[in-house]
């Protein structure tokens, strides 16, 4: 006697899924969790080699010149000689910044038991401000309640000094990684070349070489911006014979190398050393910064890195915001060269699915080159 199936007979055993499709999707599922589990535990580790990669991308066309240029060959020395050379222009950045904090900062100690008086009285340009503000009144009314928020700043002395720990083996870990990197980077890119068919070597070398030089130009550039904006800064607040100035453009200079809100911080700072001097230096300052603001974003910028990072506002915009809030002020740092990486990279593959591939790689609306 045949047995006679019915269509929902057909569908339910069409819908089996075999065990073991479903052993290797749990098992899929279980190694993926305990990959982001380990990925979140080395999180660390992992941003030290990733701005370790940005610097050793950055000094590796350096090291390059030097390699071709001076030491004849020899890369070990290239290499230790570009890094010497990074140690001592750091070290003279360090030197600037803490000496003329050594020197001024007793003067500014001895100054200060003043200057809280004379706010405290309504004297002065920052107690006129005060006044004006009925912030004397607030501080009154609220002392017990700014007591006890000042007290808890002094609770974890113990994390503030384990943060200090931290960042000082981070900062000689990230920069021996990134002397290994360009030290071992020829042998490794060779490495990884080999293992593609060979007709495309040349085209992922050429990709290499341009994300390189993006990233070479963008560093240099942000440099530059930022030596103009320091120095600028010390002439206003020295004609000014606003106290600190030096330290002042030096702290302006180095926060203005942070994209969207280096700049605004500096400028913050700058201000409220020319409110403790007088009105009239905020008023000038406050000026200054507004009118160097616009010159620096519609003129600087697109004049130094023009040739290197072209990239279009809302791009910017828009990478430095998922890049913070992927990884704070390090995104802020690295949102602009990877935006520009990536922008390489998508012009290389559009280029060559039209059939047309240029013989240089080019960057930006205008498809300048790279570089």
């Amino acid at each position: 006697m045949e047995i006679m199936t019915t269509p929902l007979d057909d569908v339910a055993t069409r819908g089996r899924i075999p065990w073991r499709t479903i052993a290797a999707s749990i098992a899929m599922l279980l190694g993926t969790v305990l990959l982001l589990l380990v990925l979140r535990a080395v999180q660390t580790v992992l941003t030290w080699m990733l701005v370790a990669a940005f610097f050793a991308v950055a000094l590796a066309p350096v090291v390059g010149w030097v390699q071709r240029r001076v030491t004849r060959g020899r890369r070990t020395l290239a290499t230790l000689l570009v890094f010497l050379l990074v140690t001592i222009v750091l070290g003279g950045v360090i030197s600037i910044f803490v000496v003329p904090l050594a020197r001024e900062g007793p003067a500014f100690a001895d100054q200060l038991p003043d200057i809280v008086a004379d706010a405290r009285a309504g004297r002065g340009p920052i107690g006129d401000l005060l006044e004006r503000i009925n912030a004397l009144h607030w501080v009154q009314d609220n002392q017990e309640r700014i007591r006890g928020f000042a007290s808890g700043l002094t609770t974890p002395a113990t994390g503030v000094l384990r943060g200090v720990a931290t960042g000082v083996a981070g900062a000689i870990t990230i920069f021996v990684l990134a002397y290994l990197m360009v030290l071992e980077g020829p042998k490794i890119v060779s490495g990884g070349l080999a293992l593609l068919p060979e007709e495309r070597r040349e085209r992922v070398q050429r990709v290499i070489s341009d994300c390189a030089r993006s990233v070479t130009g963008y560093l240099s550039g942000n440099l530059l911006i930022s030596i103009i904006c320091g120095v600028c800064t010390y002439v206003v607040l020295l004609v000014l014979g606003v106290p600190f100035a030096e330290l002042i453009a030096l702290f302006v200079a180095l926060v203005d190398m942070i994209p969207l809100v280096g700049a605004t911080v500096g400028a913050l700072v700058a201000a409220a050393a020319a409110a403790v001097h007088s009105a009239t230096a905020l008023v000038v300052v406050v000026i200054f910064f507004v009118v160097y603001q616009q010159l620096e974003n519609h003129v600087l910028q697109p004049l130094v890195l023009s040739r290197t990072v072209k990239l279009n506002p809302l791009t910017v915009l828009i990478s430095i915001l998922f890049a913070v809030e992927l990884a704070g002020i390090l995104g802020a740092f690295l949102a602009i060269p990877m935006a520009g990486i990536l922008q390489v990279v998508a012009r290389d593959v559009w280029d060559h699915r039209r059939g047309r591939p240029k013989e240089r790689l080019t960057v930006g609306e205008q498809h300048e080159p790279a570089g």
